[in-house]
């Protein structure tokens, strides 16, 4: 490849490499505070399947250590997505010193609340507004799951904003740094947003896990509790390599589940799902 950058997040190495300069300039502007690591643990490649298609509308494939053979290429107005996209990718398929959790997560005072559901949930934009409010961001793609000691590792990647969520994160961040809009991908608009200062100088320390969190936007307000039966099935339905690790996969969820209590909450809004988190936590 004949553009290439390194880049760490949390525990992971990254070389990505790109036939285009663009989505290496835009990684390179966002992730300017993080570690440059020059030894990977993953590799991401970002290539025109044909020599044509880096000129004549150019098409933006993701690949790397591990690969999805179908996968449709994006525009390289959105080579970006693709790097961060690339990079997930290889964590989901790759990872395997800690249980994934597709799951958005906060800190304070040592501990730490996860927040996972489907798509739309809205654990990325609570994230980003819990950051506003002084709370340490660990993740917004992955949550790590130390399975021998059950800590929580940060993840710090840029916070994916879609849609209304884009401009409620920009109130509350009046002096973040966004990267460009990207419009027209396959979930819409997006924006992403820089963790702060904090998040990526203690993007190194672990946080004991204390509450897990099901959330759900556009709903009246609710909140119930989660049995550890009901959270184990759900977490290892937002797990992406729980099988892969087997017993000790299965070992890390138990402990997670007996130990740390799960809440279900809707809320309509924003400020009633920060207010909701706070209260819980």
């Amino acid at each position: 490849m004949r553009h290439i950058a390194h880049l760490r997040i949390g525990p992971a190495a990254f070389r990505i490499g790109s036939h285009w300069r663009a989505p290496i300039a835009a990684l390179e502007d966002l992730y300017r505070d993080y570690p440059k690591p020059e030894i990977p643990d993953f590799n991401v490649h970002l290539f025109a399947a044909r020599p044509w298609r880096r000129y004549l509308r150019p098409a933006v494939h993701i690949g790397g250590d591990f690969t999805i053979p179908d996968a449709a290429p994006l525009p390289l107005a959105q080579g970006l997505l693709a790097a961060e996209m690339g990079m997930n990718l290889q964590m989901a398929l790759a990872q395997r010193r800690y249980l994934l959790l597709h799951a958005s997560a906060v800190e304070r005072d040592g501990k730490a609340v996860l927040m996972t559901g489907i798509s739309g949930a809205g654990k990325s934009t609570l994230a980003a507004l819990l950051m506003a409010r002084g709370w340490r961001l660990m993740g917004d793609e992955f949550v790590l799951i130390d399975p021998r000691t059950g800590a929580a590792h940060a993840f710090p990647r840029l916070i994916s904003l879609k849609n209304q969520a884009i401009a409620v994160a920009q109130a509350a961040h009046p002096q973040g740094r966004f990267g460009p809009l990207l419009a027209g991908t396959p979930k819409g608009d997006i924006r992403h947003l820089v963790p702060d200062a904090r998040a990526i100088a203690a993007m190194a320390e672990p946080a004991s896990p204390s509450l897990i969190l099901f959330p759900r936007f556009g709903f009246d307000t609710a909140e119930r509790p989660v049995l550890p039966s009901e959270a184990f099935v759900r977490l290892t339905q937002a797990s992406t390599n729980y099988v892969h690790l087997a017993e000790p996969g299965f070992d890390a969820l138990t402990r997670l589940v007996q130990s740390v209590p799960a809440r279900a909450i809707d809320y309509p809004d924003t400020e009633v799902g920060i207010a909701l988190v706070e209260a819980l936590a």
